[in-house]
């Protein structure tokens, strides 16, 4: 059965997989206008405001494409004891998103990252956000509350934006959790300490996460990005590093062996959340028991589809065996 086709049979299956994601929530706000003109206060453009608009950022960017996929997803993570968390966690269940597992903390504020920009050009990015971890009490609520949902999940994904949550104990505490489940933990990283994530089944980095993680100056080619995955390798154990690579694709790295998968893309607009689709399809399709490898080409497919747009998207598997007919 050649891939489009068992893509069409996840897709008619009656059992959609059960994905749990941990992570860093927060809101994407977005002002759009016109800059035709600088201020005569400093250097910088006035913006006309034409209109706004809010969406899930961060792990929440995760949840939406799994949304879209056709997923059965629940989400954990910390957000503020505020308007804004309130209207994050209405924003995820009327999608369907069981958010039981969502634990607010009235010491910080939920994140929002506000982006402005005119036309398709973005100006500047204003952060409200937290990022100190979050407290021991906190810790212990979450591995409470996560020991018996994990046991229904088919896959974990931990997206972390280095916001607090993946403190090193309770990183460790969660794919401890995870693997006594005998559950798959997929994480898309963050920082430069990646011991955290022993015990993960695979780690999606980018080319400069990589390079950062394994402290080398750049990765310029296959043997340069080999040489740096055998640090990370030597601290997680992981099976699997998949290294995205901008407009080169991706690779798919295990101990023994790298294989490069080209880039599926004609035209980028915005690479904003590409990271965020790659981590849910590769997740979604082997939840869906696909191998990492068919996984891998079918994300490579949806970051193309999503990076055709401005701002945080999303794609379907109709979207996707569209894309691989082309």
């Amino acid at each position: 059965m050649n891939l489009i086709n068992k893509v069409r049979s996840i897709q008619s299956a009656q059992t959609k997989p059960s994905i749990l994601v941990i992570g860093d929530l927060m809101i994407d706000h977005y002002i759009w206008g016109n800059a035709s003109r600088l201020s005569p206060e400093a250097p910088v453009p006035i913006v006309n405001v034409k209109s706004e608009s809010t969406t899930l950022g961060g792990a929440g960017n995760v949840v939406q494409n799994l949304v879209a996929l056709g997923a059965n997803v629940t989400v954990a993570g910390v957000i503020g004891d505020d308007a804004t968390g309130n209207d994050l966690i209405k924003i995820l269940q009327s999608e369907g998103v069981k958010t039981n597992t969502i634990i607010k903390d009235p010491s910080r504020p939920t994140t929002v990252k506000t982006r402005v920009l005119a036309g398709r050009h973005q100006l500047v990015r204003v952060d409200r956000e937290v990022t100190e971890p979050i407290s021991k009490v906190l810790e212990d609520d979450m591995a409470d509350k996560l020991s018996s949902i994990i046991d229904l999940t088919d896959i974990v994904i931990f997206s972390d934006y280095n916001k607090g949550l993946f403190a090193p104990a309770l990183t460790q505490r969660l794919i401890k959790i995870a693997t006594d489940h005998k559950k798959k933990v997929i994480i898309d990283p963050k920082g430069l300490n990646y011991e955290k994530y022993g015990g993960a089944y695979l780690i999606k980095p980018n080319r400069k996460e990589l390079a950062e993680a394994a402290k080398t100056e750049s990765i310029k080619n296959i043997g340069e990005l080999q040489e740096a995955a055998k640090t990370i390798f030597a601290q997680t154990k992981t099976a699997y590093l998949i290294v995205t690579l901008s407009e080169e694709g991706m690779a798919i790295v295990t101990e023994r062996s790298s294989k490069l998968l080209p880039v599926k893309a004609t035209e980028v607009f915005d690479v904003t959340g590409a990271g965020d689709t790659v981590i849910a399809a590769i997740a979604y399709f082997i939840a869906a028991g696909l191998t990492v490898e068919e996984a891998c080409e079918l994300a490579n497919h949806a970051a193309a589809i999503v990076i055709r747009h401005v701002g945080s998207a999303t794609t379907t598997i109709d979207e996707i065996i569209k894309d691989m007919e082309i």
